[in-house]
């Protein structure tokens, strides 16, 4: 029996340790490759510079970096509530027999390929968004001076608008999940006792379910906001590729993801090759601090 013990606390911190170096050598890679751009280029003015013009070899990052943060927002904007609305409706409005296929609704939206997604962007949302919802936007808003800077130009449906809505599609099921069962963790009790002092349906939700279910709604933000930040094929059909900070939500951008998936296979000199991976460094940073944060917020809105 002790035999078994040791071999059973040997497995697991091997498996530990496993991940933990596994972790380590993809860091390690990622700064062997990126060094070049990092000497000949340095880090700093990769990150902040706007240039990416492959023939010249002049690199930046900060049009990437601004196409994903500026996608992964608005998806997130749209996302979430549509999200939180789903998981209302389901745990706390819905019929018996409506909420169970609702639920596998659900699921199976998670499931669908991220190829599928970008397919149906490209030959169905962009057209819709061509021919109806953008020149609509754009109308509206022409006589608002802040919000007509964000609809100006041509449109064309293949931009950061189209991808943003595809990327919110994408991650409503993790956040409508996440939430849902957050809902459904909430004590009976807490729920007859505010019904039984006289609070309407409403007022249990808002009080009640929301209130008790807050860290599992961060949770889901959290993982939606990590599955926005690394998609990539959804994202290439519609954005545009287009290296370029613009204001306006109209015109192409590209993410780092996208660039990756498209100019990797094309790179042929060191600097282009070190550039791409230097991309994908600053990517990986992103992440691992998106999820810092989240380990030093979970336990504080646990405790609030």
């Amino acid at each position: 029996m002790r035999f078994k013990e040791r071999l059973f606390q040997f497995f697991t911190a091997f498996s530990s340790f496993f991940v933990l170096g596994i972790i380590s050598c993809i860091f390690g890679i990622l700064v062997y490759s990126s060094w070049p751009t990092i000497t000949k280029i340095g880090f700093f003015r990769f990150i902040t510079s706007t240039d990416w013009n492959p023939v010249t070899e002049r690199f930046g990052a900060l049009s990437s970096i601004y196409g994903t943060f500026v996608t992964t927002i608005i998806a997130l904007s749209l996302a979430i509530p549509a999200s939180i609305g789903i998981a209302i409706f389901s745990t706390e409005i819905a019929p018996p027999f409506i909420r169970k296929p609702l639920t596998i609704a659900i699921e199976l939206l998670a499931a669908i390929p991220s190829i599928i997604y970008g397919m149906w962007g490209f030959f169905t949302l962009s057209v819709i968004m061509a021919l109806y919802v953008e020149p609509f936007l754009q109308n509206i808003t022409s006589h608002i001076p802040v919000l007509r800077a964000l609809f100006q130009g041509t449109i064309r449906g293949i931009d950061i608008l189209t991808a943003s809505v595809i990327l919110s599609i994408m991650i409503i099921p993790f956040a409508a999940s996440t939430a849902k069962d957050g809902f459904e963790l909430t004590p009976s009790s807490l729920r007859e006792a505010a019904y039984a002092i006289g609070c309407t349906r409403w007022e249990v939700i808002k009080n009640v379910v929301l209130r008790h279910s807050r860290t599992a709604i961060f949770g889901g933000i959290l993982l939606s906001l990590g599955r926005a930040l690394g998609e990539t094929m959804a994202v290439t059909f519609v954005l545009g590729n287009d290296h370029r900070i613009t204001p306006s939500l109209l015109s192409g951008a590209s993410t780092i993801t996208v660039t990756l998936a498209n100019e990797f296979s094309e790179a042929s000199t060191e600097l282009y090759i070190s550039s791409l991976c230097c991309l994908a460094l600053v990517l990986f940073v992103i992440s691992a601090l998106i999820r810092a944060c989240a380990h030093y917020m979970l336990p504080k809105e646990k405790e609030r």
